[in-house]
């Protein structure tokens, strides 16, 4: 497996913890519909099509603690501080995550569509996200050791939090299922984007590899079944309208971030070893 730091990672860590730490709290005042995208009889259920997760003594639990043991070793690299960003979950802040891939800055004080979407999507998927989590009730990989995870501060809440299936994942494949939809020419950026997203779960110590995999299955099944509620389209044609005109004048995103970002790609956690 390639643990990979990237050159320059205590300029790039703090550039990218300052920007997990001052994100502004964004979330639209005004949502042009409150009910969720779909409802209980149309929302898939996720207990009934995911497996259950690994157990002690298979294979796929042995991935799963390979795995967190050797990304504790990303500590205070510029992947960890990646991480650390990744777990601000405002939309501002993913917007700003995907921006990048995007091609053009995502601001979302300039795309009052696309952020009350993306609200509806992540309020359509909450309740589908702990059905599943208190089902399965699956500990969270640092519960019960003191290894270091990205976000100290959540340690407590996580630890009684259900881990699988992420939940972080699944509101990050979304998002990048959306805009892949919306910006069609810059979907293969968009989705790797999705992905380092989710594997920012694994590198932060708050989720198994599995809970992560099982993630991006989860919100492609949520979003869809949100492509079947009118609303959603008509939701997505005005998102769409909206970053038209934002990349016909928008802003490049920075560059060292989009390096940073690169490099995360192409050093997966789950890259074998040599």
């Amino acid at each position: 497996m390639l643990l990979c730091v990237v050159a320059g990672a205590a300029l790039s860590g703090g550039l990218y913890a300052a920007r997990a730490q001052n994100q502004t709290v964004l979330e639209p005042t005004q949502v042009r519909h409150t009910a969720p995208y779909h409802v209980a009889d149309t929302a898939p259920d996720a207990t009934a099509y995911l497996p259950p997760p690994p157990v002690a003594g298979t294979a796929r639990q042995q991935e799963d603690d390979t795995v967190f043991a050797q990304t504790r070793a990303l500590q205070g690299s510029a992947r960890w501080a990646l991480a650390q960003a990744d777990a601000v979950e405002h939309i501002p802040a993913m917007l700003k995550g995907f921006s990048c891939a995007a091609g053009f800055v995502l601001d979302a004080d300039k795309a009052p569509h696309l952020v009350a979407l993306l609200h509806k999507v992540r309020q359509s998927e909450k309740a589908d996200v702990k059905l599943a989590k208190d089902h399965w009730q699956r500990p969270r990989p640092f519960v019960g050791t003191h290894e270091a995870v990205c976000t100290e501060g959540d340690r407590w809440r996580l630890s009684s939090s259900g881990a699988y299936p992420s939940g972080h994942t699944t509101w990050g494949w979304s998002t990048a299922l959306v805009l892949s939809e919306l910006l069609p020419e810059r979907s293969t950026a968009l989705l790797q984007r999705g992905r380092v997203y989710g594997e920012s779960r694994i590198i932060c110590g708050v989720h198994w590899v599995s809970d992560v995999q099982e993630g991006y299955l989860v919100g492609a099944a949520e979003i869809a079944t949100m492509h079947g509620d009118a609303d959603f389209r008509a939701d997505m044609e005005a998102a769409r309208a909206e970053l038209a005109i934002l990349k016909a004048h928008g802003t490049q995103p920075d560059a060292q971030t989009c390096a940073i970002e690169e490099d995360a790609a192409h050093h997966s956690p789950l890259t074998p070893s040599p």
